[in-house]
């Protein structure tokens, strides 16, 4: 017998496990002065997150450690940190255990793609905070 699939978005969304996220819909939040994020995709169980990040000129995302893997795409303007500059177009990965701080100068929009937490060197704080 074959199986016959309805023809309905919704159905066809709940079999392909695809989730289609409205960008524009999602809320900014300001984790530093001058960056503000949206979560596009958050796994607490995975641990795994990806991020819409915009600097103003100036930004810093002050010294912090990561206990996993970061890759950054940088969209417009250029992130710095101790160990190099990454333009738009391009492209950064940073393992677990990395140090740094990162500077925008100029201001940046990247997405940030994170599997594992960043712990900050100064006041201790995971980032992202996944949930138990």
């Amino acid at each position: 017998m074959k199986e016959v699939i309805p023809n309905s978005a919704a159905v066809r969304l709940a079999l392909s496990g695809s989730r289609y996220v409205d960008v524009a819909a999602l809320p900014w939040n300001e984790p530093v002065p001058g960056l503000r994020m949206k979560v596009l995709y958050k796994d607490d169980q995975a641990k795994e997150a990806m991020m819409l990040v915009e600097a103003g000129p100036g930004a810093v995302i002050p010294e912090h450690v990561h206990g996993g893997v970061e890759w950054a795409l940088v969209l417009e303007g250029t992130m710095e940190d101790e160990e190099g500059v990454v333009s738009a177009g391009n492209f950064v990965y940073r393992p677990a255990g990395s140090r740094h701080s990162v500077r925008m100068p100029n201001g940046a929009k990247y997405i940030g793609f994170f599997h594992g937490s960043a712990r900050m060197t100064a006041t201790g704080q995971l980032f992202p905070n996944y949930e138990p």
